[in-house]
């Protein structure tokens, strides 16, 4: 069994895209799923399976199209995916910074593409760490946060509807919900 993070992009923000997440839990463990559990109402989703990752992307997205149309993006990220993430994250990762996000890349998002857009970017005051899973954001000064190109850029970008992003805390959370 392989436990996983199913992180779903857009739901239950600002009364859009409403999901209740007891009915998901339900639906997820009718789905076969097994200790299906969630995180705050915002789209991580905990679970174990059997499935290869191949068809647990198929299962999953069949399942969305079916019930929730309007989930076209999700990552999924395995414990063994995070712990690779967390020893591969550079120093600035674990210092004091003013904001700390995580943009996951979503299942069949062309990474490459990305990765070259954002280091195109005029960085301010801010740092990229292109990681296995997720680009790792710092911004270094809130004063200096509305100059950033996190701030000026990314929701300009073609790709940030097809990407999840997660704060800092949610990331370590993530972390220890999967080592359940």
């Amino acid at each position: 069994m392989t436990r996983f993070a199913l992180l779903v992009r857009g739901i239950n923000v600002g009364g859009k895209n409403k999901v209740v997440m007891a009915q998901l839990r339900q639906e997820l463990t009718d789905l076969g799923l097994g200790q299906v559990e969630t995180y705050i109402n915002s789209g991580n989703i905990f679970f174990t399976t059997d499935l290869s990752r191949t068809q647990l992307v198929e299962c999953l997205s069949t399942f969305f199209e079916n019930y929730y149309p309007f989930i076209q993006r999700f990552s999924l990220l395995s414990r063994e995916d995070y712990e690779v993430e967390c020893t591969s994250l550079p120093e600035w990762w674990t210092e004091e910074m003013a904001r700390k996000d995580v943009l996951f890349y979503t299942e069949g998002l062309d990474r490459k593409s990305v990765e070259e857009k954002l280091l195109a970017l005029k960085l301010g005051d801010e740092v990229l760490h292109f990681g296995k899973t997720a680009v790792f954001w710092g911004k270094f000064s809130e004063d200096s946060y509305a100059k950033t190109a996190y701030h000026k850029d990314l929701m300009k970008m073609p790709f940030y509807r097809q990407i999840t992003i997660r704060n800092a805390n949610t990331f370590d959370k993530i972390g220890t919900l999967l080592k359940k």
